[in-house]
Order: structure tokens, then sequence, then C-alpha cells
């Protein structure tokens, strides 16, 4: 009857290790998913970033134009 007993304890004991690590690893790919979801994330704003940018250098440059054609008037 002990040696039941014993054997059970041992069996809970596995169990509940096991259910840890489950549950140690599905936080382990939350983080990563978090991780990779904020690179993107990051990614995306970098490439607006860098788009805005661009759009606001080429209206420079086409006011640069603009300026550049129309007649220059001194006083």
């Amino acid at each position: 009857k002990k040696k039941k007993k014993k054997e059970r304890k041992k069996e809970r004991k596995k169990e509940r290790k096991r259910e840890e690590e489950e549950l140690e690893e599905e936080k382990e790919e939350e983080r990563e998913e978090e991780i990779e979801e904020k690179k993107r994330e990051k990614k995306k704003k970098k490439k607006k970033k860098k788009k805005k940018k661009e759009e606001d250098e080429g209206e420079k440059e086409e006011e640069k134009k603009k300026n550049d054609a129309e007649p220059v008037v001194q006083l």
C-alpha cells in the first residue's frame, strides 16, 4: 500500500512539473511573438517615416523650382 502511495505522489509531481514546463514554454512563445510584433511595428513606422521624408523632400524640390521659375523682383 505504501508503495502505491509513493508512486502516485511521484506521478503527481511529474505531472505538475510537466504542466509547469508547458506553461513556461507558452509564456516564452508569447514573449517571442510580442518581440516579433514590436519589430514589425518598428519596421512599419520606419518605412512610413522614410516615405514621409521622401515626400517632404519632393515637395521642397517642387517649391524650390517654383520659386526659381518666378521672376525675382527687387525693390
